[in-house]
C-alpha cells in the first residue's frame, strides 16, 4: 500500500522534479566532462584508452556501491541514504576539480561512483513506496521525462563551460548542483520508508536475501532484458568523444548533434508511457518499444553502409528513435522487478542497477576504445546488444505463459534456465 504520510506532504508533481533531479546527477558526472576530454588528455598526459578510465572508473565504483545503496535505504530510510550520497558526492566532485594528475582525478571519479547512485537508486524505491500500479507507472515516466534531460544538457554545459574557462570548473560545477540539489531534499522530501516497514542491515541477511533474489530466474530474465536494451544505446554514448569529434567531425561544442536528437526521444518515449499507463498493456508497449528500436538500428545500419563518411543529422536522427523506444521498455520492466519483492525494494533496485552497470563498465572500458573509431562498429555492437536484451524479454514471456496455463491447470512447472 502507498505510504500515506509522503502522499500528503508532497505532491506527486514536485516528488517527480525532485526524483528526476537526483537521478539526473548521476549522468551529468558522466557527459558533462565528455568536451574536456583533449583538454584533460593533454594536461595529463592521457591517451584515449587513459582518459576511458575515467568513465569506466566512475562507473565500477558506481556498480559496487549500487549493491549497497538499496538495502542501506532500506535499513535506515531513504531520506538518510540520499543526503549523505549528496554529501559525499559534493565533497568528491570539489576533489576532482583540485586534481594535479590523473590517479588522483581517478581515484575522486570513483568516489564519484560511490556516492551518485542515491539519487537513481533509491529513488526508483520511493516511487513503489508512494505509489502503485499505474499511478506509479506515471510517475516513472515522469521521472525518465526529466532525467532523460541531462545527458542531452551535460555535455552542452561542458561545452559552454570550456569556453569560458578551464575543465575543472566543470567539476565545480557539479559541486553546486549537488549542494542545490542536497537542500531541496532536505526541505522538499519526506521519508517514505517509516521505521515500522525497514529491514535490519545485518549482513548474513543481506546475503542470503541478495543470493535469492539473483538466483531467481525471472529476476536474472528481466534485469538482463533491461540491460542488455539499454546497452544497445550505451555503447554510442560511452563512445560520444570519439563519435562527436573524431567520426562526425564536430566540436567540443557540438556534442548536442548527438545527444538532444537522443534525449529528446527518451523523453518522449517517456511522456508516451505515462500516457497510455491503464490504456496499454506493458507486455504491448514492451513490444512496440523494441520494435522502434529495430527500426532504429536497421535504418542505422544501412546508412553507414550507404556512405563513406557519417554526417550529421541523418547519422544521429536513429538515435531518437532507438531512444523512444528504450523509453517504452524500461519503466514496464524496472516495476515488474520492484513488484517481485515489496520489502526488499531499495535491493531489488539495487541488483538491477549492478547489473546494468558491470555491463556498461565493461562497454565503456574494454569495448568501446576498441570499436569507437568506426560508425559501423558502432552500430554492430548495438545490434548485438538490442538483440540478447529482446531474447531475454521474449523467454520471460514465453516463461510467464506456460506458467499462468499451468496454474489454471492447477499445476505450476518448474523454471530452467
Amino acid at each position: 500500500m502507498p505510504s500515506q504520510p509522503a502522499t500528503l506532504s508532497i505532491s506527486v508533481r514536485r516528488l517527480a522534479l525532485l526524483l528526476g533531479g537526483l537521478a539526473m546527477f548521476g549522468p551529468f558526472s558522466i557527459d558533462t566532462i565528455f568536451p574536456a576530454f583533449p583538454s584533460i588528455g593533454a594536461q595529463f598526459g592521457a591517451d584515449k584508452l587513459a582518459m576511458q578510465q575515467t568513465i569506466s572508473a566512475y562507473l565500477v565504483a558506481y556498480a559496487l556501491m549500487s549493491i549497497v545503496h538499496g538495502p542501506l535505504s532500506d535499513a535506515i530510510g531513504r531520506r538518510r541514504v540520499i543526503l549523505g550520497g549528496l554529501v559525499v558526492f559534493a565533497l568528491a566532485s570539489a576533489g576532482c576539480a583540485l586534481a594535479k594528475d590523473l590517479p588522483t582525478l581517478l581515484a575522486f571519479r570513483a568516489l564519484q561512483g560511490l556516492s551518485s547512485g542515491v539519487g537513481l537508486i533509491v529513488g526508483r524505491a520511493v516511487i513503489r513506496d508512494v505509489l502503485h500500479g499505474h499511478d506509479a507507472q506515471r510517475l516513472m515516466s515522469h521521472v525518465s521525462m526529466i532525467f532523460g534531460v541531462a545527458p542531452a544538457v551535460a555535455p552542452i554545459i561542458g561545452g559552454w563551460i570550456l569556453g569560458w574557462s578551464h575543465w575543472p570548473a566543470i567539476f565545480w560545477f557539479l559541486v553546486v548542483f549537488s549542494v542545490v540539489l542536497l537542500v531541496a531534499t532536505w526541505r522538499v522530501l519526506p521519508e517514505t520508508h517509516p521505521p515500522a516497514a525497514r529491514l535490519p542491515l545485518v549482513p548474513r541477511h543481506l546475503l542470503r536475501d541478495y543470493i535469492a533474489i539473483v538466483l531467481n530466474p525471472r529476476f536474472q530474465r528481466l534485469a538482463a532484458a533491461s540491460a542488455f536494451n539499454f546497452a544497445a544505446l550505451w555503447v554510442y554514448i560511452a563512445s560520444a568523444p570519439a563519435f562527436v569529434m573524431d567520426i562526425l567531425k564536430l566540436s567540443e561544442r557540438e556534442f548536442g548533434w548527438f545527444f538532444v536528437p537522443m534525449i529528446s526521444g527518451m523523453v518522449m518515449g517517456a511522456f508516451v508511457s505515462g500516457r497510455t499507463a491503464g490504456k496499454v498493456t506493458g507486455e504491448r508497449l514492451v513490444a512496440i518499444g523494441f520494435g522502434c528500436s529495430a527500426i532504429a538500428v536497421a535504418l542505422n545500419l544501412g546508412y553507414n553502409l550507404l556512405v563513406d563518411v557519417p554526417r550529421v543529422p541523418w547519422a544521429v536522427l536513429p538515435m531518437m528513435l532507438h531512444a523512444f523506444g528504450i523509453a517504452l521498455v524500461f519503466p514496464i520492466v524496472t516495476l515488474a522487478i520492484l513488484d517481485m519483492y515489496p520489502r526488499q525494494r531499495g535491493s531489488a533496485s539495487s541488483l538491477q542497477a549492478f547489473t546494468s552497470l558491470v555491463l556498461n563498465a565493461a562497454i565503456a572500458g574494454v569495448l568501446s576504445p576498441w570499436i569507437s573509431d568506426h560508425a559501423l562498429w558502432l552500430v554492430a555492437s548495438a545490434i548485438v546488444f538490442l538483440m540478447l536484451g529482446f531474447m531475454f524479454w521474449r523467454w520471460e514471456l514465453r516463461v510467464s505463459r506456460t506458467r499462468s496455463l499451468g496454474e489454471a491447470a492447477g499445476t505450476v512447472p518448474g523454471e530452467t534456465l
